[in-house]
């Protein structure tokens, strides 16, 4: 897709937006159920069930999806697609490129061992290696306006207010 495909393919969709803000909140869903066998939870994806269950840090087979994994694969796709975007957009060529996530665990937190331990990534790191010409002024815009649009990249970054609740079945 070109930038004057996208352009078009967006207009139409940037208008409804702009006439009638409400029409632009969408409620994504994810839904799962708790596996009977083990320690799992299968994820419907849309297009197939993703089984998660415990890491192998956490006495897990490693046989089944990370949920931390899964964190920062959403995170990749959310930027690599939000990347690709934005270079389209802004005609900035790219011959390839790739997407990397890391984050950092301790996992005495989630076990209980350690109190004081966080529960959760500590860090996360998101690294983009880009083959273009386009000069470095160019791929700095790039990687501001990436960061500025990537929903998985700006959730995690702002913290959403999150509520949990519990029903009886």
């Amino acid at each position: 897709m070109d930038a004057a495909t996208l352009r078009a393919t967006q207009a139409p969709i940037k208008d409804r937006y702009k006439t009638d803000p409400k029409s632009a909140v969408i409620t994504l869903k994810a839904r799962g159920s708790i596996d009977n066998e083990g320690i799992a939870c299968k994820v419907e994806t849309g297009r197939a069930l993703a089984v998660a269950g415990l890491h192998p840090a956490t006495g897990g087979s490693g046989l089944e999806l990370c949920s931390g994994d899964m964190l920062l694969e959403a995170l990749v796709a959310c930027a690599g697609v939000t990347l690709k975007s934005v270079a389209t957009a802004l005609e900035i060529p790219l011959k390839a490129g790739n997407v990397a996530a890391e984050g950092d665990l301790d996992f005495r937190g989630t076990l209980g061992v350690d109190k004081e331990a966080p529960v959760g990534f500590a860090e996360i790191r998101l690294r983009f290696d880009v083959d273009t010409e386009a000069p470095q002024e160019k791929l700095d815009l790039l990687l501001k306006l990436t960061e500025r649009y990537c929903v998985v990249y700006q959730t995690i970054r702002n913290g959403p207010k999150v509520s949990v609740l519990m029903h009886r079945m």
